[in-house]
């Protein structure tokens, strides 16, 4: 197959479009394994690059999609073979490099994780770069102590891919986790993903004070902005939050008084260029903890064809849980 479908972002002189096209192998960029694209999935990062609302975009025409699982089919790469199961997210995936919105990529072998024995392409993109990043945020507050004996976890935006990931691997963990969200609806799902208790995002989104009642050992945040300075406010002595998004913001209208009265850990959680070694062990704990029962409650499957309308519906918060893109 010499070209294949692909949706294509280009940016004409009046501004942005995003529209499907037949890409040829020939302009895929440089790379040593070449890969049939089987699946993808819907991140909060693909809605903002296939609508343009912020610039995640830096390169034209750019294939959007900053994640993919697929069959490589050619390699130059001492690591991977024709044949071999490969997973990749991030690494600029969609950004500056051409992602997983296609029937093919090329992409450097040393970028790919190899698929987890026992796991399909449609589970590996039903966990994405979504749960990927919540087993990483999980990784970092045990790394800072957050034990299931500690106290309650709170999870932010806990109806979104992050979030609902995050409540199912806390729950398996034995956690008592607190979901927070907009979404009065997903109350019932939350409780199904494993949720002990289930709060209003409201109760996170009040004037700011300095110090408020201690009320989490930890947390993950998925929203940033008014929710997670209130969060820190909020959280225990000595806990941590692991922040991972901006979906209510990027500002953090928050002060010092949570870090420096009550130590608490705030952690930065980035998953485009997380190092390999720590890669490859979450998608091992991923594929070993989370329950695949509750992944696939939380997720749904859609035709490629489909991947625009889904990209706009996940910024305006009305996507539930996890979208698997079907490519090819």
């Amino acid at each position: 197959m010499s070209s294949f479908k692909a949706l294509v972002v280009t940016k004409p002189e009046t501004g942005y479009a995003c529209d499907f096209a037949t890409f040829d192998e020939q302009d895929l960029m440089e790379g040593d394994i070449t890969v049939r694209v089987t699946h993808s999935t819907v991140n909060y990062k693909d809605g903002l690059a296939v609508t343009g609302k912020s610039p995640v975009v830096r390169r034209f025409p750019m294939i959007p999609g900053v994640d993919f699982a697929g069959e490589v089919i050619s390699s130059s790469h001492s690591e991977w073979k024709a044949g071999d199961h490969v997973i990749l997210n991030g690494w600029g995936l969609g950004e500056t490099h051409l992602g997983g919105y296609a029937e093919r990529a090329r992409v450097p072998g040393s970028w790919g994780v190899p698929l987890p024995f026992g796991m399909s392409h449609a589970q590996a993109m039903a966990i994405g770069t979504a749960g990927y990043t919540a087993m990483l945020c999980l990784m970092a507050i045990e790394a800072h102590g957050v034990t299931p004996g500690r106290g309650p976890v709170l999870v932010t935006g806990a109806a979104g891919g992050v979030g609902s990931v995050a409540v199912a691997l806390l729950a398996k963990a034995g956690h008592h986790v607190v979901a927070a969200t907009g979404r009065p609806e997903e109350h019932d799902y939350l409780r199904d993903l494993g949720a002990a208790e289930v709060i209003e995002r409201s109760e996170l989104m009040v004037p700011l004070r300095p110090l408020a009642k201690e009320r989490f050992a930890g947390a993950i945040d998925a929203v940033g902005s008014v929710v997670l300075a209130n969060v820190m406010s909020m959280t225990k002595y000595g806990g941590a939050i692991a922040a991972c998004g901006l979906a209510g913001g990027m500002d953090l209208p928050a002060n010092v008084a949570p870090l420096i009265l009550r130590g608490v850990s705030l952690l930065g959680i980035d998953s485009s260029q997380c190092p390999m070694v720590v890669r490859r062990e979450a998608w091992r704990r991923l594929a070993n903890e989370l329950d695949l029962a509750r992944l696939a409650a939380m997720t749904s499957h859609i035709p490629f064809d489909e991947v625009k309308t889904v990209a706009a519906r996940i910024l305006e918060g009305k996507v539930r849980g996890r979208v698997v893109v079907e490519i090819g």
